[in-house]
């Protein structure tokens, strides 16, 4: 996985895989308002539906461009026919060679952020988010971006992680070893369960990936590039807007949050529906 440069370990892992499924044309032309960045896997065929459907739509708000991505890496050697012709239906999908593991989350955010920088590179703003995850696209854009123009630089909010120090315990879920990471601290991060940045940041991620060594932990990874960049994450305007954990369902909540956790498929769409209904508190 890395190479050793005498002291300093170059990351080849986040560094050499090719596009197999790529959309090079999407911002061709146009200049979006926001890159949706979701990550998700090969068998999620029914949350990506869901999602188009939803809170994904490209159409979601009048006069804002949005582009919708689905970040996947491979699950075998062979192709993928189903995805093949799930990517010639929707054009909406990219895909790496690299193996479609947890472990692999880095390198699918990375491949996201790669694919900004080089074919979307003048969108006002990217948020990356996951295939499990309710996103209020019309509060984001229009509560939250909108109202920041003209649109920032060097800008990165979400659910914001602060002082948290590595889990050195091995059943733990996100265990990291002290040969991985040796500090006694992570920088502050935001939650990889949906976090935004303004469209230059995606280049400035890239480019410190190259020289930051690689960890499995994704939001930890973009927080260290962020930091060796000298980027200072923004607070959220409030605390209630991204969630990390399920938020319990009511017009009223969902209607001033960005982001719930552990969605189902079907939640997606009955939730959206009910919103675009009710417009309540």
């Amino acid at each position: 996985e890395n190479e050793k440069f005498g002291n300093k370990t170059r990351s080849t892992s986040t560094q050499s895989f090719k596009f197999i499924i790529n959309e090079k044309e999407k911002c061709k032309d146009k200049t979006p308002f926001l890159v949706l960045l979701i990550a998700t896997t090969a068998a999620e065929i029914q949350h990506r539906s869901s999602i188009r459907k939803t809170w994904g739509n490209e159409s979601v708000v009048p006069g804002a461009g949005v582009v919708r991505l689905f970040m996947l890496g491979i699950e075998s050697k062979g192709p993928d026919e189903v995805l093949l012709r799930e990517s010639e239906q929707y054009h909406d999908i990219i895909q790496q060679d690299f193996l479609d593991t947890y472990h692999n989350l880095t390198l699918k955010t990375l491949m996201g952020m790669k694919w900004v920088a080089s074919y979307c590179s003048g969108a006002s703003f990217v948020m990356k988010t996951d295939s499990d995850v309710f996103v209020n696209t019309i509060y984001l854009i229009e509560k939250l971006l909108r109202p920041l123009s003209p649109p920032p630089q060097n800008y990165f909010t979400g659910c914001l992680m602060k002082g948290h120090k590595p889990i050195r315990n091995k059943k733990n879920k996100w265990y990291i070893s002290e040969e991985e990471y040796p500090g006694d601290k992570f920088p502050p991060f935001c939650s990889g369960t949906g976090y935004i940045f303004s469209g230059d940041l995606a280049s400035k991620i890239v480019s410190a990936s190259v020289t930051i060594k690689f960890i499995h932990l994704e939001d930890v990874y973009v927080g260290l590039c962020l930091n060796a960049e000298g980027i200072q994450i923004v607070p959220p305007p409030s605390y209630s807007l991204f969630n990390i954990y399920k938020v319990p369902f009511s017009p009223c909540r969902y209607n001033n949050i960005i982001t719930s956790h552990h969605i189902q498929t079907n939640e997606h769409v009955v939730y959206w529906e009910i919103l675009q209904k009710d417009h309540t508190c």
